[in-house]
């Protein structure tokens, strides 16, 4: 009996090279996902709209819009507490459409053959 491909006549080769091949054709959606998510901006508001953060994908923090209203040299604990809260809410918001991008590209991994439910070999 002839062997092909060294796997004792499974046809595993050409099997392997298609999981391989889709694995990388995933690799680079992700990566073009993940530059995409980057370069995104998320803003959220806390107080009514009296402060204002935006972040990006990166979590760095590329703005902060107060308005004059909340300025209060009395209070500031209540304009660092805005802040905190509008910052936190725009990381959330960034955080869920990254889970969200990553989610929808793990439920291609069904496709994969062997991923999804046991290898086929």
């Amino acid at each position: 009996m002839a062997k092909r491909g060294g796997y004792g006549g499974m046809g595993m080769p050409g099997n392997m090279n298609n999981l391989m091949k889709q694995a990388q054709k995933m690799q680079k959606q992700m990566e073009e996902n993940q530059k995409a998510l980057e370069e995104k901006e998320f803003t959220a508001a806390a107080g009514g709209g009296a402060v204002e953060v935006t972040v990006t994908g990166k979590r760095e923090v590329t703005k902060v819009k107060l308005s004059e209203e909340v300025v209060d040299p009395d209070d500031i604990e209540m304009l660092e507490d805005l802040i905190v809260a509008a910052t936190n809410e725009a990381l959330r918001k960034m955080e869920e459409e990254s889970q969200a991008v990553m989610s929808k590209l793990a439920g291609g991994l069904g496709g994969l053959g062997g991923l999804g439910g046991g290898f086929p070999f």
